[in-house]
């Protein structure tokens, strides 16, 4: 993949593939003239950090396809890197480099809903993290649907998913009320039936569904709209319709946000004006200049403590994040037990973030709170990403 240099390229193309392989950059001519626009309004060259701040605080104040799409944009590489190393991670031959690319894009709204600017260096880098992180949470879940029939489905999930889905697909109070009481019944009387260490539960016979829908006859007075007496057909209709809304909802179908119109543009329509006055991207100037004298005291501090660590901690942490050898291989490599590698890596981890949250109470005038100390953490860890250059190393 040849990476992009130039600002305008970074925000308004998007990667093109053939074969399962990167072909090139498409540009969208509307992302384009936008930043174009934005470009001319200032007198001096900004960063690329800068601008993925500024539309991330558009997106954020006001959500429109407009700054969705430029960050989409920006984060194509970052998706295509963590592609890849699921490519090498997991040998499951139903999917390939574009599946896996589309799934990492298709989770970028959750994403930048979990960026914190003022906890994070980049969002380049903490979305190399969280594309790699979802896409692999993607395949478990996943795999746990495949191996599901829809009776082991409707077995797995709580009475608050089954209100979320009926919700989601917009059925009315009385109509979820049927539904709810339809699967309550199903457990009762045929899920307790089966072996709890069963992944597949066969498909309940005619008798069985009849004493479902005797069941629910006989308990349908508690409904605020009781209605009529149900058969074993209408209750077999429900409860197959309710798995498939499930299967929908907790694995929906992937679909990327890059998708092309045959005129070579990016969907939906957007506006050909930016919403965004010169006053708000100076505002968003001034907030990048201080994060980034913040990041840089940051840095300072953990470069510091990092060094006074002694030498052979030094190593195994730089082959840890700088290789990505596992726990298992360093061992091997440096003739150590497994436990003593895993205590060596927490301990340095102790140590650099015992360093970042002092320098936070004495510099930021912070209160160390256990979320606070939870998102350092999540900090310290994508800074020594970003010193090795393991996760988004070319």
């Amino acid at each position: 993949m040849r990476p992009r240099q130039e600002i305008i390229e970074l925000f308004s193309t998007f990667a093109q593939f053939e074969s399962d392989h990167f072909r090139q950059w498409l540009s969208d001519s509307k992302l384009r003239r936008n930043i174009e626009r934005c470009l001319a309004d200032l007198a001096e060259p900004l960063s690329e950090n800068f601008w993925a701040l500024y539309w991330h605080r558009s997106w954020q104040h006001q959500p429109t396809p407009l700054a969705r799409l430029h960050l989409s944009a920006y984060l194509q590489e970052p998706c295509y890197w963590a592609a890849q190393k699921t490519l090498t991670r997991f040998t499951n031959v139903q999917y390939r480099l574009a599946d896996y690319f589309q799934m990492a894009i298709a989770t970028i709204e959750p994403i930048l809903e979990g960026f914190q600017p003022e906890r994070s260096s980049s969002l380049k880098t903490y979305a190399s993290m969280m594309f790699l992180s979802r896409v692999k949470d993607l395949l478990r879940r996943s795999k746990e649907a495949d191996i599901c029939t829809r009776w082991s489905l409707l077995r797995k999930i709580s009475k608050k998913t089954v209100l979320e889905v009926l919700h989601h697909v917009g059925l009315l109070a009385p109509q979820i009320e049927q539904y709810r009481l339809a699967w309550m019944c199903f457990n009762a009387v045929y899920v307790q039936t089966q072996p709890r260490g069963t992944q597949k539960l066969a498909d309940p016979d005619r008798a069985l569904w009849r004493d479902i829908a005797d069941l629910y006859n006989a308990q349908r007075s508690q409904l605020t709209l009781p209605g009529s007496p149900c058969d074993a057909a209408t209750i077999e209709q429900w409860l197959t319709s309710l798995s498939t809304r499930v299967r929908q909802y907790l694995y929906p179908t992937l679909a990327s946000l890059n998708a092309l119109n045959p005129d070579g543009e990016t969907m939906p329509e957007l506006p050909d004006h930016s919403s965004d006055s010169l006053m708000a991207q100076l505002i968003a100037q001034e907030e990048h200049q201080i994060r980034s004298n913040q990041q840089a005291q940051m840095q300072t501090v953990l470069l510091t403590a990092l060094q006074q660590l002694d030498a052979s901690t030094q190593e195994l942490v730089k082959l840890y994040y700088q290789q990505g050898l596992s726990q298992q291989q360093i061992m091997q490599m440096l003739k150590m037990s497994q436990p003593s590698v895993s205590r060596r890596l927490a301990k340095s981890r102790e140590a650099l973030l015992s360093a970042l949250v002092q320098w936070s109470q004495d510099s930021l005038n912070i209160s160390v709170t256990s979320n606070l100390v939870k998102e350092m953490s999540a900090a310290l860890e994508e800074w020594l990403q970003i010193r090795y250059g393991e996760l988004i190393s070319k």
